[in-house]
């Protein structure tokens, strides 16, 4: 919650732009909630100057729409002046006001008491504010033609140098059915007659606009693993029309949200990846500290027999702790090491 004393000063708003570029602050602000600056070409040597000028007085929070710390990496360092911290959609953990206790290398802490309407309205709306607390399905489809639009039109013109706008849309039109598979850019660059290099920039660029994550395959010589190919996901899992898919990437989304957390939280070395070998076989998710397995999870929509893929990867990288999860199943059981259960009960334990 932010207090009275908080100024908030948006980019897009061409008055509060031109004051706060002036360094113009009001005298009894405390904290100054700077939105979407990231879009001025020099703002990182310009919100050091502010920020060595008035550090004893003002406390700075910036947030855009883009990854601050890989996007426009010129210019002064802020090294030792932030903190930086990634923002992510609701989870089931947060709506239902539940704190992460997790322990790095032990069991997650599950809990019986969460919300199962709350859990289905996700899979359906997503996390997103707007269409999760309307969870309207006329809305949800209204919001979905305007992200796209503001996307494209905004983000993308004004932080990127993409002029193939036309063919940007059609790659955005042709992921979500590609989401929580592993990508292949070269069939991309066939469909829309696109080079390859292209695909790939595009891809990272839609990476740092928050519009989807990849996720690479963890490597170890006891597995034979592949190198190159990386899975995709979406921020907004709601626009994934088949439900298997769109429930794996809403639980690869709350794990994301976990290793971030216990990274920008407690800086604690925490990755997400996934496991497949070169004969085909692969687990959806890996959860590494300091680059070792801690926990592997498998994700189905309704089927609740053991996973051989999942066993297998245990015993080859004496994975600690291993979870099938069921989307359309209410159970808790163990089986061969592996606890198969719920998909909310499992992501209740998360952030």
């Amino acid at each position: 919650m932010f207090a009275p004393s908080d100024v908030f000063f948006n980019w897009d708003k061409i008055e509060q732009r031109k004051q706060a570029l002036k360094g113009t602050w009001p005298s009894d602000a405390e904290l100054i909630i700077l939105d979407e600056f990231h879009k001025s070409s020099k703002w990182k040597t310009w919100i050091k100057g502010e920020y060595d000028t008035h550090r004893k007085k003002y406390k700075f929070l910036l947030t855009g729409s883009a990854r601050l710390d890989t996007y426009r990496r010129g210019g002064d360092s802020l090294q030792g002046r932030y903190h930086y911290y990634r923002l992510h959609p609701f989870s089931l953990s947060e709506l239902n006001g539940k704190k992460t206790s997790a322990i790095p290398n032990h069991e997650l802490n599950f809990s019986e008491t969460f919300s199962t309407s709350d859990y289905h309205a996700l899979l359906k709306f997503g996390g997103f504010p707007e269409p999760f607390l309307q969870q309207n399905e006329r809305i949800l489809r209204k919001w979905h033609n305007e992200r796209m639009e503001r996307f494209m039109r905004e983000d993308i013109r004004d932080l990127t140098m993409i002029q193939d706008i036309a063919n940007l849309g059609l790659l955005l039109e042709l992921l979500p059915e590609r989401a929580s598979s592993i990508l292949s850019i070269n069939s991309l660059a066939q469909d829309l007659q696109v080079n390859f290099r292209t695909i790939s920039n595009w891809l990272d660029t839609f990476d740092q606009l928050y519009y989807s994550f990849r996720l690479s395959p963890y490597q170890s010589r006891k597995i034979a693993s592949v190198r190159k190919e990386k899975k995709l996901y979406l921020w907004d899992w709601s626009s994934i029309s088949d439900e298997s898919r769109r429930l794996e990437n809403m639980i690869a989304s709350h794990l994301l949200k976990f290793c971030h957390f216990l990274t920008d939280d407690d800086g604690w070395n925490v990755e997400l990846c996934y496991l497949r070998d070169s004969t085909g076989r692969e687990t959806d998710f890996l959860v590494t500290l300091d680059k070792k397995p801690w926990f592997a999870v498998e994700v189905k929509l309704s089927d609740s027999q053991l996973s051989k893929n999942l066993l297998y990867f245990k015993e080859k990288l004496k994975i600690p702790l291993c979870y099938q999860i069921i989307g359309n199943m209410d159970l808790d059981v163990e089986k061969a090491g592996v606890r198969i259960m719920s998909a909310a009960k499992f992501i209740n334990a998360l952030v």
